[in-house]
């Protein structure tokens, strides 16, 4: 195991927390605090005429559900460390949506941005000769990240497709609607962030979203579809922000043109109305419920006393410090975890996968229904939960965290693992 980054600290301290809440054996966190394959690649691309090597990992954390799956992450700032915690999230994400999946993650360290479309291609094909040997529709499942994208996953599918001589559409999810993707999956994430703000709501502060203030920290394609659904379904969006900054309205933001602004200019900040903030702002404006979907850790020990929502919905994953949940759940702030609330897109690429491996399509509106359908029965199961466990101090991360360990346990019990 490489020397620890603190998201990964933070991972495996929410882990053992759960284990000891759930009362599992301590082999249970011996085996799921490490991950069972790392592939760790080297990927040559020529970029500007000279040849430079790019670091690239494939993170394999349990597939005891079934196949690993999980995103590919294009990021600078990518480590090791931090792939391995995400792998481990998406362990606990797969198993606590119901889904027949393990939890795996990849990256590869490169700024997407500063590459040619030519480059960026090259680099995904690459990427995708590096690790294929691991990967596959029964094996592990990849998907988009920050950095990817439809056209990224129609490169990789395309190169596995090339490499194995025939057409394997189930291997990557995401895909582009024409190349076997489903419409649902570009706005599935946020789609679900806003069902579990929706079914929160309603359980714990007895309303509707009618009127309710919403502020969107990340104005990636999560936090753009969070903020468009939770507007189609009567909430004010009265904050969006991205590295460009916060654009706060208290009389509501025209989302579709704050999209159209983000997808033309790139910055959200250019939006013509309301007021321009600093981008970590969207983060403390006065709104009822706080919806981070831009990276892990934006919400710590340093800032949280300027947190003032009432519930927040974790789109990004691990955007919240176990330190600012210890404070916020104190003061009576509820957190639908990352785990529970981001499913959105995993249980689409489920749907996807099964689309793929049977050669057929649902409708945009029956996947949809399917996908609505999923994501309330996870959130009443882990309110049922939650409900059963709560005591002082327990959060319904604990709740949704020990449902996921218990499902993964019982299948390494079945085969005889432990």
């Amino acid at each position: 195991m490489p020397m620890q980054s603190v998201f990964l600290q933070d991972t495996l301290k929410i882990l053992k927390r759960a284990v000891e809440i759930g009362g599992f054996d301590e082999v249970v966190y011996d085996y799921l605090s490490r991950p069972m394959r790392v592939v760790a690649v080297s990927i040559p691309v020529k970029v500007n005429g000279s040849v430079k090597l790019f670091e690239g990992y494939r993170v394999q954390h349990n597939n005891a559900l079934g196949p690993f799956k999980g995103g590919i992450r294009f990021h600078p700032e990518v480590t090791l460390e931090d792939d391995i915690a995400l792998a481990t999230l998406m362990t606990l994400k797969n198993s606590l949506a119901g889904i027949p999946y393990g939890g795996g993650k990849g990256a590869v360290r490169v700024d997407p941005k500063a590459l040619k479309p030519s480059e960026l291609e090259e680099l995904s094909r690459a990427y995708v000769r590096a690790i294929y040997m691991a990967i596959g529709p029964e094996v592990d499942i990849p998907a988009p990240d920050v950095g990817t994208n439809p056209q990224i996953m129609a490169w990789m599918v395309d190169e596995y497709s090339k490499i194995t001589g025939r057409n394997v559409p189930a291997v990557f999810t995401a895909k582009p609607i024409e190349l076997w993707g489903n419409p649902v999956r570009e706005y599935a994430t946020g789609f679900g962030v806003v069902v579990m703000a929706r079914e929160a709501w309603s359980s714990l502060f007895n309303g509707n979203l009618s009127g309710v203030r919403v502020s969107v920290h990340g104005f990636g394609n999560t936090g753009q579809w969070a903020a468009y659904w939770a507007s189609k379904m009567g909430a004010k969006v009265v904050a969006v922000a991205d590295t460009s900054g916060t654009v706060y309205d208290p009389n509501g933001i025209d989302v579709g043109k704050a999209m159209e602004i983000k997808n033309k200019t790139g910055k959200v900040i250019n939006y013509p109305g309301g007021q321009r903030l600093a981008p970590d702002d969207a983060l403390y404006v006065n709104a009822d419920v706080l919806m981070p979907s831009a990276i892990e850790n934006t919400i710590r020990a340093d800032n949280v006393s300027k947190v003032k929502a009432k519930l927040i919905v974790e789109g990004a994953n691990g955007p919240t410090t176990p330190e600012a949940e210890e404070y916020l759940t104190k003061r009576g702030v509820v957190i639908v975890p990352d785990i529970l609330a981001n499913a959105g897109g995993v249980i689409m690429s489920y749907l996807e996968w099964v689309e793929n491996l049977q050669w057929m399509t649902w409708s945009e509106e029956e996947t949809r229904s399917r996908l609505e359908n999923i994501l309330i029965g996870n959130f009443k199961r882990v309110l049922d939960e939650y409900g059963k466990i709560k005591r002082e101090g327990v959060t319904m991360r604990d709740a949704a965290i020990v449902l996921a360990v218990s499902r993964v346990e019982k299948a390494m019990r079945l085969r005889g693992w432990i």
